[in-house]
């Protein structure tokens, strides 16, 4: 199955902004969390859609790759952090071209010799789901990453220790094959990576009992990781050299740590700001009130001025969320609901009613607070 464009996913045109792409990320992301769609066995797949999408066109260098080669710029994706043995989560650079004209053309573009030359491991991806007061305050968590590693036994040369490898005879050492094409439009030649040694250049006569030969094994390492306060869903922390091991001396990949938070039941996040519906009574609306409003850190008071109408929204400077890549915090804005009373007795109707007189007002109420059917209005009409 082919995969859909980026920009369709995230419900954007192709000129969308950072702001534009940032909004219709957070819509999406909430639309279709995990938590919110359990029972929805296609939330989490258009869950990890969402944030493939935007990972790509959040970052301008990924989003003028993809803008240019569209998928075929990724090696399986964004998601796919350990498909490739380049940084940059796998992106599109001189040795992927190599491939490309060698599927085409049989070769010609030198990608043989990047392959018997050092390479960097393959990146690693890690999503971390957390709360809103994690993200607001911070933590250190202890993450068992499985990653391949060089194998201790034979330090990645995949050969028995106290035995050597041997000059491959094909390719003479070189990890390569050259062959020449006569068409009519002249000769070709070719360079293909050696079958017999792999592209290795060197042959194993005695593999290591440890890794069989592969020269890497598989661990599972604990690693912290420092997730600063102010992070956000889409929150993308890099810790340099945690990836797997390189291939011929190569350095290690990056291990790329992924942030999701949580919806809350209480608070709603737009950008620093955090937003809270809150009930007040009509009297309190009326007259004023101090009430208790929740915030991250627990209650704070705040005073409701007299004559507060419903849907008002309120703002507490600093109570949001601390500023990622700045100082202090965003605010919180208290949006105030003025809840109508029900099931009055006949005591707080009547005071009610000289209430409503009192301010020049003509209320009728509804016998019971029901309307009267047709036989208790005709009684009304032969009763005068």
């Amino acid at each position: 199955m082919s995969k859909r464009d980026y920009y369709e996913v995230l419900g954007v045109g192709k000129n969308a902004d950072e702001a534009e792409l940032k909004k219709a990320y957070r819509k999406l992301a909430l639309q279709y969390h995990p938590d919110r769609n359990k029972e929805d066995a296609d939330a989490s797949e258009k869950f990890k859609e969402i944030n493939e999408a935007y990972e790509v066109l959040s970052d301008p260098e990924k989003r003028a790759k993809y803008d240019q080669f569209g998928h075929a710029a990724f090696r399986g994706g964004a998601e796919g952090f350990g498909g490739s043995p380049f940084g940059d989560f796998g992106g599109f650079g001189f040795g992927d071209l190599g491939d490309i004209f060698e599927s085409v053309f049989g070769g010609g573009f030198g990608g043989a010799n990047r392959r018997t030359g050092p390479q960097p491991g393959p990146d690693l991806r890690l999503d971390m789901e957390i709360t809103l007061e994690e993200a607001a305050a911070g933590l250190e968590k202890d993450v068992e990453i499985p990653r391949a590693e060089d194998c201790t036994r034979c330090h990645g040369s995949g050969a028995e220790p106290g035995t050597e490898t041997k000059r491959c005879p094909t390719c003479n050492g070189t990890g390569q094959v050259r062959t020449t094409q006569s068409t009519l439009l002249g000769q070709f030649q070719t360079v293909r990576p050696c079958t017999q040694c792999q592209g290795e250049g060197r042959i194993i006569e005695k593999p290591c009992t440890e890794c069989r030969g592969r020269g890497k094994v598989r661990r599972v390492r604990k690693i912290k990781v420092t997730v600063p306060a102010g992070v956000d869903t889409g929150s993308k922390l890099r810790l340099a050299g945690e990836g797997e091991s390189g291939v011929r001396g190569g350095p290690p990949g990056d291990l790329y740590v992924i942030i999701h938070v949580k919806p809350h039941k209480v608070f709603q996040r737009q950008y620093d700001d955090l937003i809270c519906e809150l009930n007040i009574s009509f009297a309190q609306a009326a007259l004023g009130d101090e009430i208790e409003v929740p915030t991250l850190e627990g209650k704070a008071k705040f005073k409701i001025p007299e004559g507060t109408q419903t849907e008002t929204v309120f703002r507490m400077r600093g109570k949001g969320m601390p500023k990622l890549r700045g100082y202090g915090r965003g605010d919180m804005h208290v949006r105030v609901t003025v809840v109508t009373p029900t099931r009055l007795n006949e005591h707080q109707k009547e005071l009610l009613l000289k209430f409503s007189e009192s301010l020049g007002e003509t209320v009728t109420p509804k016998e019971g607070g029901k309307e009267k059917g047709f036989f208790g209005k005709v009684k009304d009409a032969i009763t005068g």
